[in-house]
């Protein structure tokens, strides 16, 4: 939604310019109060007019798992006084991204059908950062309804070696 992105933009590059010292904390603790922004009853409770704005801050910080600094809180406080906590998401996306640039990396998240042990992952990452020309931060998600073989998304890029995509290949081949 490009305005959800319009309005997360000043707050992730603002964000991205106070924490140059700790990006990487920054990320943990901005990954985690996104995550619970998230989450549908935490909007429904923020979006009540009857709720304030304190009441709010008091539910996303206790449900933190990380401790969140001073700088954290001022921020979460900031982005809920401002009634923009259902753009956290989007404002956690741009920080990675602007994260992402600074340090010469691409988030890639890849799929497959079953668990990959982490030797297996190591040589995937490998062979992925060589295709892709840069490093990579890897997630993992599993797919079962690949069947096998591994999908991965790097940004707008996909690269899929899936038997599901081979499939829909031959299907596409054999009913031109």
């Amino acid at each position: 939604m490009a305005e959800l992105a319009t309005i997360a933009r000043p707050y992730a590059e603002a964000l991205f310019k106070s924490a140059s010292a700790d990006l990487n904390g920054t990320s943990v603790w901005l990954d985690e109060i996104a995550g619970i922004a998230a989450e549908r009853q935490i909007q429904l409770f923020a979006d009540n007019p009857k709720v304030t704005n304190q009441q709010v801050f008091d539910l996303v910080s206790g449900v933190a798992q990380v401790a969140l600094s001073e700088a954290a809180k001022n921020f979460l406080r900031t982005v809920i006084e401002n009634g923009r906590l259902s753009a956290l998401t989007e404002i956690a996306s741009q920080f990675r991204a602007l994260v992402n640039v600074q340090g010469g990396t691409s988030d890639a998240t890849v799929y497959s059908a079953f668990p990959i042990d982490a030797d297996a992952l190591q040589g995937v990452s490998e062979t992925l950062e060589k295709r892709f020309g840069r490093k990579l931060n890897l997630s993992v998600e599993q797919q079962p309804d690949l069947i096998g073989g591994i999908r991965v998304v790097v940004g707008d890029e996909v690269l899929d070696t899936s038997v599901k995509a081979r499939l829909e290949q031959m299907k596409v081949a054999l009913s031109a």
